[in-house]
């Protein structure tokens, strides 16, 4: 009875251990977006126009742009071209962990920092 549990609970973890997401990471690469986070308990969305290697980001009335350098299809480092102060002159690595039709959930951290934060953006067009 024992020796049969093992190979049962063998087998589960064997084909759970082999699941992967989709990452169709390439679909992504251009297109419109919005990311939905929240801060200090206020939701707040952020629009964002991603082209070549160039991403223009829409938030409170605002528009800032940033350059892309894609490390893979699946990662890639964003720096904003005109930052205003000395935090905003830190490229921030994006990283895609899975995809559906229309969103990726990405995780994100300031180049050198070990902190990640994860988000979901949603292609709009």
């Amino acid at each position: 009875m024992v020796k049969n549990s093992f190979y049962i609970v063998f087998s589960v973890l064997l084909c759970v251990s082999c699941y992967q997401p989709e990452r169709n990471c390439t679909q992504f690469k251009e297109g419109e977006f919005s990311f939905t986070s929240t801060v200090n308990g206020e939701e707040l969305t952020t629009t964002f126009i991603r082209k070549n290697d160039i991403e223009i980001d829409y938030f409170q009335g605002k528009s800032d742009t940033s350059s892309v350098r894609w490390i893979n299809d699946c990662e890639y480092i964003v720096k904003k071209l005109n930052p205003k102060n000395m935090a905003e002159e830190k490229s921030v690595h994006m990283k895609i962990l899975s995809t559906t039709n229309d969103s990726y959930t990405f995780e994100y951290n300031i180049v050198g920092n070990k902190k990640k934060s994860r988000g979901t953006a949603t292609k709009t067009n």
